[in-house]
């Protein structure tokens, strides 16, 4: 079992946030926060991993209520730099199982996180999680990449994902027991060799959609809209990453 704090220790936390670039950039963090906000419809919302508050803070500068469930101390460290406890409170613990309250009205999971479960039934576990802390008629919104597993040549069990000056990013896949790794080598491209590289690797289980939505049913949801992203563009079979809203039902039904 991987120890997952590991991961997310303090070097990781420090160097997450890259602000106004990346996942940071208002073109990807603005129409985040609006359709979440939008979403939650004036009631509370729960982050699953709100990590150091990239989505958390702004939404709540938004007006939006928001407690945070987050396995990492050095995560929630660096998101007590931005808000405290009383802005924004979190509950430590895995987001497969701890809980923070019931009643919200939005539960999300953003930037493949889900994907951090490595089994099936911890990914289900957090459906049904999630399920539990919602009221009724509330909404479980994830983000999460779509397994690009026609990108593998025959015989090769890797993808170059990323390849820019001073970065690499390597996917590796282990189609029988869907799992990926993805391999973050970082360096100075002035350096000559491979003196000064450093490499991370975070492993991940991968879903496709159609099993989302399976875990989802399980968990009492159904599958009220899906965009391939936040400004909500339709979701296609070239599509490579999608932002799907599922719903419980209300009491009266």
């Amino acid at each position: 079992m991987i120890d997952q704090t590991r991961l997310w220790d303090a070097q990781a936390a420090a160097e997450y946030d890259t602000p106004g670039e990346g996942m940071f950039a208002p073109e990807v963090l603005g129409p985040t926060v609006a359709t979440l906000a939008e979403l939650a419809a004036g009631g509370p919302a729960l982050e699953l991993a709100i990590g150091t508050g990239r989505v958390a803070v702004p939404l709540r500068e938004a007006g939006v209520e928001v407690t945070g469930i987050e396995l990492s101390p050095a995560m929630i460290a660096r998101l007590r730099e931005k808000a405290d406890a009383e802005r924004i409170p979190v509950v430590q613990g895995d987001m497969a199982t701890a809980r923070a309250g019931e009643g919200f009205a939005l539960a999300y999971l953003v930037f493949n996180t889900i994907a951090n479960l490595l089994t099936q039934e911890e990914q289900v576990a957090c459906f049904r999680s999630a399920a539990r802390q919602l009221a009724p008629g509330g909404c479980f919104v994830i983000e999460l990449w779509v397994p690009q597993l026609r990108s593998l040549a025959p015989g090769h069990g890797g993808t170059v994902e990323v390849s820019e000056p001073g970065r690499l990013l390597v996917d590796t896949y282990d189609t029988l027991a869907q799992q990926v790794v993805s391999h973050h080598l970082r360096f100075d491209p002035a350096v000559d060799g491979a003196r000064g590289a450093r490499i991370a690797r975070t492993p991940h289980r991968y879903v496709w959609p159609a099993e989302l939505d399976l875990m989802a049913q399980l968990a009492g949801f159904t599958l009220e809209a899906r965009w391939a992203d936040w400004d909500r563009t339709e979701f296609t079979a070239d599509s490579r990453s999608h932002v799907s809203v599922y719903r419980l039902p209300t009491m009266d039904r």
